[in-house]
């Protein structure tokens, strides 16, 4: 058995669909998307239903202790070849490192899944080392906001469909980095898409509820413009649906925003690349950053980063009795404009 360690989603995913399996999966880290596709994975297809029946055990890890699933982990499977433990939430199991002498020497008939969300196992302890040595070792890393449309494309890539940079942007600003969440609206999406089809703002607006033209992504582009009557617009319609936009949702992407602006100011290399490379967006969106530098000199957007910092503690209540969010944002955005 070849050994795997810290191996990538996409080959452990491969390996399990080609049926090679491991004694033990520690599947660990900051993003639990990948955690749990992996194991829902090993959970719906290592056993058929008439083996899970005897053979597969799901628990929980703060309602389990050690010795008790070591113990379910060295029984030999019944009329099967595998036996299947998983455990979820893993991160709650109390002295997980009393695993140790069991990962000594596994039982190969038995598939330990470990997910440990939310944080990453100490890689110096013997108890991962005993992993690596005879499992596999996987760790969910959160993928930052600025990558998340290209995970978006590529996720829908492999699907056969595309999608338009700007409609990647708008999924991202009304999601976030919340992977789950992200593929669940893209599913629902995709029900009303043809299939192969290129997926646009158009089918967004339709599909998911996103405004295509009053969101915070236009809201940058007509601040980057100063175009004042688009921006108010756009304010007027956050101010009606304050859910869908609140005040301390759109204050950080803006504060990314203006920061990539003070970022390009300071750049020596201002090609399409180079500028797209630097500030992690696509060579598509560099022209709206240098529109927004001509707008914005350096020393009015160091003022505008801290009208963002003064108003993002306004919005949770310092310095602030009864200013509603609509109102917040209308004042935020003419001091940014004027």
């Amino acid at each position: 058995m070849a050994e795997k360690n810290n191996i990538s989603f996409d080959n452990l995913l491969a390996d399990l669909k080609n049926q090679i399996y491991y004694p033990v999966y520690l599947l660990h880290g900051d993003e639990s998307y990948f955690i749990d596709m992996i194991s829902d994975y090993i959970e719906q297809n290592v056993l058929s239903d008439q083996e899970k029946e005897f053979n597969q055990t799901i628990v929980y890890g703060k309602d389990s202790e050690v010795h008790t699933l070591m113990s379910y982990a060295r029984r030999f499977p019944m009329m099967a070849n595998y036996q299947v433990l998983i455990v979820k939430e893993a991160q709650d199991l109390e002295k997980i490192e009393d695993f140790q002498s069991y990962l000594e020497n596994p039982l190969s008939s038995t598939l330990l899944v470990l997910c440990y969300k939310y944080g990453k196992v100490d890689k110096r302890k013997s108890f991962f080392k005993s992993i690596e040595k005879h499992g596999v070792t996987f760790e969910s890393a959160r993928i930052y906001e600025n990558k998340i449309p290209d995970w978006i494309s590529d996720y829908l890539r492999r699907r056969k469909y595309t999608i338009t940079p700007k409609a990647a942007a708008l999924l991202t600003e009304f999601l976030g980095a919340d992977l789950g969440k992200i593929v669940n609206e893209i599913q629902k999406l995709l029900i009303n898409v043809p299939a192969g089809a290129e997926i646009d703002e158009e089918y967004v607006e339709k599909n998911i509820g996103i405004s295509k033209d009053f969101n915070v992504f236009e809201l940058q582009k007509a601040l980057g413009k100063r175009d004042v009557l688009k921006a108010n617009q756009i304010i007027l319609y956050f101010a009606a649906n304050p859910r869908e936009n609140p005040l301390v949702k759109v204050i950080p992407i803006l504060f990314s925003y203006f920061s990539k602006i003070l970022s390009y100011h300071y750049l020596q290399d201002k090609s399409q690349n180079a500028v797209a490379m630097a500030l992690g967006v696509k060579p598509f969106f560099v022209q709206d950053y240098q529109q927004a530098a001509r707008t914005f000199p350096v020393g009015k957007v160091v003022s505008v980063i801290s009208l963002l910092r003064t108003y993002d503690l306004k919005a949770k209540g310092v310095d602030n009795v009864s200013a509603t969010d609509g109102e917040l944002m209308k004042e935020l955005i003419f001091r940014i404009l004027h």
